[in-house]
């Protein structure tokens, strides 16, 4: 996955429809948090084993994965717009996520 490229796709998404004015930080974390509700709606009171099933349901999983795109779109587009490095912050993360919990 070229996280550059799919953020320059987004943006251009965007710009075509002039939605910039309205992807504020605050907006598109807001419109994260509905997705994220969304994808979540998919998993209520399902067992542990229903919700893994989802992965070998096409019924269920292609809406799983709209979702998923939902959140990850917003995602990207919110660091786009905060400037922020999203590879970068990643990696950063796994370190200090490496040493606060290190592998036995």
């Amino acid at each position: 996955m070229d996280l550059s490229q799919l953020t320059t796709e987004i943006r251009a998404f965007a710009e075509a429809r002039d939605w910039l004015p309205y992807h504020t930080p605050k907006n598109l974390a807001m419109a994260m948090s509905v997705e994220m509700a969304e994808l979540l709606e998919h998993f209520q009171w399902l067992t542990p084993e229903q919700a893994a099933a989802v992965a070998h349901d096409p019924a269920r999983r292609g809406p799983v994965e709209e979702e998923m795109a939902d959140v990850l779109i917003y995602m990207l587009r919110l660091a786009d717009v905060l400037g922020v490095d999203v590879e970068a912050a990643i990696r950063d993360k796994m370190a200090k996520n490496a040493l606060k919990y290190p592998a036995p």
